[in-house]
C-alpha cells in the first residue's frame, strides 16, 4: 500500500523540525507533489510558515509561496496530526552536552510523539545525525510501543540530512543521499520514496547503522583535516612560513592532496559536532578515537591562538589588548549566511571581552544576537569606526555585503583569519594573516 501511495504521489508526509534541515526538505517534497505537514513546537515558526514567510536562507521564498499558497505544506503545533501520515521524517537537533556527550532528548521526544499515533504501514525515517546503532537500538523499541513490530508493520529508516547552509551550488533537491532501513523493504522504499522527491542519485547501503556512520565518516574527514591545516598554520607562522601560499602550492599536485584550510575554529551544526558521536558510542567497544579527539582539540584551541596572535600584534604596535578598540568583522560561523551555530566567533568574542578589550561586532547578515541574557546589536560598517579602530579581526569570509575597499583604505591593522583580503587582491604590511 504504501508503495502505491508513494508512486502515485498520494502518501502524506509529515516532517518533524522545520530548521535548517526539515524545512528546505518540506519544501522540496511539497514541490514534487506530496502533501506535507509540517511539525514544530514552536508556534512562531509554525505560523511563520503559513503566513509563507521564509526564515531560512537555503529556502527560495518563491518556493515557499507557492507550495503554501497550493496547500502541499502546512504546519502546525498539533502533532495528533501525525496519525495522518504515511511517511514521518524526523529532522530535529542532535546537540551535544557540555561534556560532549550526544543529546538525543530531541529524537526521543519525536518518537514518543510519534508512537501513539503509528499506523500500519507508516515509515518514520531519521534524518538528524547521530551514532550508528541510534535508529535501530534506541528508535526502534520506543515506535514498537505502539504494539506493532519494526519490518513487518512499519518501516524504520535513517538517512542523514547533508545541508551545507550557503552552499550556491548543492542544495536539498541535487544533493545525493544515503538511506539504509531495517530490512529490504525499508530501505526500497525510501529509495522509492526520494527518487520522486529529489534531483539527485539514491544511494542505498546495507543497514540504518552503515548509513548512520557514513555521516560520522564524512565530518571526521573534514574536521581531521581541518586540523591538520590549523596545526600546520601554528607551526609555519613561527617559522615565518605563509601557509596559504604552501596550501596554494600543494594543490598544484594532481594526485595524494586534497587542500583544506585553517581558520579561526570551526563552526556550524556538524563538524565541530558529529566526529564526536562517533567518539561517545566508540568507547562501548573499548576503543579510544585519539586521532578524532586530538582534532578536536586542535580546532577547539583556535580562538585562543587568534586571542594570543591579536595580542602580540597589538604588542608591535605599542599598545596592549586591555582597553584597545577591536572591529569583529563576522559572527556568523561561516561566510554570506547569518548561522551563528557553533560559530567561532563567539568564542574569541568572548576572550576578547574578558581580557578588557572594546569589541564592536561587525556582520552584515546579522543584526542582533544573544550575548550573555541578552540581545546585542551589531554594529554598521563605517569609515569612523573602522579609523577608530586599533585592529579589525576578519573572523568571518563573508564576501557580498561588505566594503573591503573601504576595510583596506581606514583600517590601521587587519588580522585576516580567513585570507579574503588576499583573495580580493589587497596586499599591505598592514594586512596580517593567520
Amino acid at each position: 500500500m504504501l508503495e502505491e501511495k508513494i508512486k502515485t504521489k498520494s502518501a502524506i508526509v509529515g516532517v518533524i523540525g522545520l530548521g535548517y534541515v526539515g524545512l528546505p526538505l518540506a519544501v522540496e517534497i511539497s514541490k514534487a507533489g506530496f502533501k506535507t505537514i509540517g511539525f514544530e513546537i514552536s508556534e512562531e515558526k509554525a505560523a511563520l510558515v503559513n503566513q509563507k514567510k521564509n526564515y531560512i536562507g537555503d529556502v527560495d521564498d518563491n518556493d515557499l509561496e507557492t507550495v503554501v499558497e497550493s496547500g502541499f505544506l502546512t504546519a502546525t503545533t498539533e502533532f495528533e496530526k501525525l496519525s495522518d501520515c504515511d511517511i514521518i521524517s524526523i529532522c530535529v537537533p542532535t546537540p551535544l552536552d557540555k561534556y560532549k556527550q550526544p543529546d538525543l532528548s530531541y529524537v526521543e521526544r519525536s518518537c514518543n510523539d510519534i508512537y501513539p499515533r503509528l499506523k500500519r504501514e507508516t515509515m518514520v525515517i531519521l534524518e538528524s545525525t547521530t551514532f550508528p546503532g541510534t535508529t535501530e537500538d534506541f528508535m526502534k523499541p520506543i515506535l514498537e510501543k505502539s504494539g506493532m513490530k519494526c519490518g513487518e508493520d512499519f518501516y524504520l529508516v535513517f538517512s542523514p540530512e547533508r545541508v551545507d547552509p550557503g552552499n550556491k551550488k548543492f542544495k536539498t533537491y541535487n544533493t545525493p543521499k544515503i538511506v539504509g532501513g531495517y530490512g529490504k523493504e525499508s530501505t526500497e522504499l525510501a529509495r522509492k520514496f526520494y527518487e520522486k522527491v529529489l534531483h539527485a542519485p539514491i544511494f542505498t547501503v546495507s543497514s540504518p547503522r552503515e548509513a548512520e556512520m557514513t555521516k560520522i565518516m564524512e565530518n571526521t574527514f573534514r574536521i581531521v583535516n581541518i586540523a591538520l591545516a590549523n596545526e600546520m598554520t601554528i607551526v609555519a607562522e613561527k617559522m615565518g612560513v605563509d601557509i596559504w601560499e604552501v596550501i596554494d602550492a600543494a594543490s598544484t599536485k594532481p594526485f595524494g592532496f586534497m587542500p583544506f584550510y585553517p581558520g579561526p575554529g570551526v563552526g556550524g551544526h556538524c563538524i565541530p559536532i558529529d566526529p564526536f558521536y562517533l567518539t561517545h558510542i566508540a568507547r562501548k567497544y573499548d576503543y579510544h578515537t585519539r586521532l578524532i579527539e586530538l582534532a578536536g582539540e586542535i580546532n577547539d584551541s583556535m580562538p585562543e591562538y587568534v586571542l594570543d596572535r591579536v595580542m602580540k600584534l597589538l604588542n608591535e604596535k605599542r599598545k596592549c589588548l586591555n582597553g584597545s578598540n577591536i572591529v569583529l568583522l563576522g559572527v556568523a560561523y561561516k561566510g554570506d549566511i547569518d548561522d551563528l551555530r557553533e560559530s567561532p566567533s563567539l568564542k574569541i568574542l568572548e576572550l576578547l571581552e574578558k581580557h578588557d578589550a572594546c569589541v564592536h561586532v561587525v556582520d552584515p547578515y546579522v543584526n542582533c544576537f544573544a550575548w550573555k541574557g541578552k540581545k546585542r546589536q551589531t554594529d554598521p560598517l563605517t569609515k569612523k569606526l573602522l579609523e577608530n579602530a586599533d585592529l579589525v579581526l576578519i573572523s568571518t569570509d563573508h564576501k557580498n555585503k561588505v566594503d573591503y575597499e573601504m576595510v583596506f583604505k581606514h583600517a590601521q591593522l587587519i588580522f585576516d583569519t580567513r585570507n579574503i583580503m588576499r583573495k580580493l587582491g589587497y596586499s599591505a604590511t598592514k594586512i596580517k594573516h593567520l
